[in-house]
């Protein structure tokens, strides 16, 4: 059985986060990568080794080095599981509003 990444769980670490804005705007290798953090690189090959396995990352050979570019197709699907969530939290907190603006003018 193999065993998968939760995407979600992926996401949430903030230091993956980065690793996913600075790879959007250019491929990079792990060496480019890893310059942009305090961590060691080891830790950082793991955090673009988790968001390789959950296909946020690609992974392209150049020679001997490899680029890792960002997987929009992946991101929008994502985003695209989210939106419905999205939309009923916006409802809510709208319905919310409207009843704090009705009782803050009844006193």
């Amino acid at each position: 059985m193999e065993l998968r990444r939760d995407v979600f769980q992926a996401i949430a670490d903030p230091t993956r986060r980065a690793i996913i804005a600075l790879v959007a705007v250019h491929a990079m290798t792990p060496s480019a990568i890893a310059e942009k953090f305090d961590s060691s690189r080891q830790t950082i090959s793991k955090h673009i080794q988790i968001l390789t396995e959950c296909e946020l990352l690609r992974q392209e050979q150049s020679g001997r080095e490899i680029h890792y570019h960002f997987n929009a197709k992946k991101m929008k699907e994502i985003a695209d599981f989210i939106e419905p969530f999205r939309d009923m939290w916006d409802d809510r907190f709208n319905k919310l509003e409207s009843i704090m603006k009705k009782y803050k003018t009844k006193k």
